[in-house]
């Protein structure tokens, strides 16, 4: 018998599950499955936006849109369209109860479990073809799965040793590069982050107006060193790299923004003369936050756009 078996809400930037049917069995099978949910949690951020995993008598599915992944379990006969309609209808219902804010500062596992009502009875529909009132939608995505087919990510994948790392950089068909593409958008801009970048912004135009006023100190007394200005500079470019990391996705992003925060700390080290406790301790701690809100927001998945 085919049928939808589970299905569950996870963050992508860190698998976190945020909503879950809570009925499936027991099975050795299913346990199995349990398993390869929780690895695919791990790795949603490396893959493409819509996947499917076989093993064996079940089928894993998910798509994922604005750094949130949906994911089922269901048989391996079980159709392949009504399965990505049933994760598309998810989708919109989680978009439209929760704004992404909440989403993106959630911090415990299953937070909005509540929303397991509405997979319950989803579920339910989508086991009963029959009462399916969705059947004007079936053609359209028959035809998205056929433009655009689902990656079909393999059990040897799942379990090697470099796990999906190569899915990032290789070519997904109908969408070309995928994940690690240099124009990949990033989640959703937080409150704290525009407070960050705000901040950096300031930063910058603070160092940039000391190094001006240390140049004219430079021109009036010969006796002044000139690696100050340099050090102020540095410390405006890299408040504006900082800004920079946090507004577009970049190859080793993170690594980037925590090397720019060490060139921030070292240029107020060698300002230290020039600068008190208060000033120093206010670019440290605003580079700090920086570095923390680019690490925080991180690449989304392709928004679906069957449907529309």
């Amino acid at each position: 018998m085919s049928m939808i078996l589970s299905a569950s809400v996870v963050r992508v930037r860190d698998g976190l599950p945020l909503s879950a049917s809570t009925d499936y069995e027991q099975s050795t099978g299913m346990q199995e499955c349990r398993k390869y949910f929780k690895m695919l949690s791990k790795k949603l951020s490396q893959l493409p936006d819509r996947c499917t995993l076989k093993t064996g008598q079940y089928n894993i599915n998910f798509i994922s849109s604005l750094g949130v992944s949906y994911m089922m379990l269901c048989t391996e006969n079980y159709p392949s369209v009504l399965a990505f309609c049933f994760l598309d209808e998810l989708q919109k219902e989680f978009i439209t109860t929760y704004n992404m804010m909440k989403t993106n500062t959630a911090i415990r596992p299953y937070c909005f479990i509540e929303f397991d009502n509405f997979i319950q009875r989803t579920k339910q529909r989508y086991n009963n073809t029959r009462s399916l009132s969705t059947k004007m939608n079936l053609a359209d995505m028959q035809t998205e799965i056929k433009l655009r087919p689902p990656y079909q990510i393999s059990v040897s994948e799942l379990g090697s040793a470099n796990g999906f790392s190569h899915v990032s950089v290789g070519e997904y068909k109908g969408t070309g590069k995928i994940s690690a593409a240099p124009h990949q958008r990033l989640e959703p801009v937080t409150l704290p982050g525009i407070v960050s970048f705000v901040l950096s912004l300031l930063c910058g135009a603070l160092n940039l107006i000391r190094g001006f006023h240390a140049i004219e100190s430079l021109l009036q007394n010969e006796g002044e060193d000139f690696s100050y200005v340099i050090a102020f500079f540095l410390g405006t470019v890299a408040c504006l790299y900082q800004c920079y990391l946090f507004v577009y996705y970049t190859g080793w992003r993170n690594a980037k923004s925590f090397l720019t925060f060490g060139l921030i700390c070292l240029c107020n080290m060698y300002l230290y003369e020039l600068r008190n406790l208060w000033q120093l301790f206010f670019h440290v701690t605003v580079g700090a936050f920086s570095t923390l809100q680019i690490r925080l927001r991180q690449p989304q998945g392709k928004s679906p756009d069957y449907n529309v």
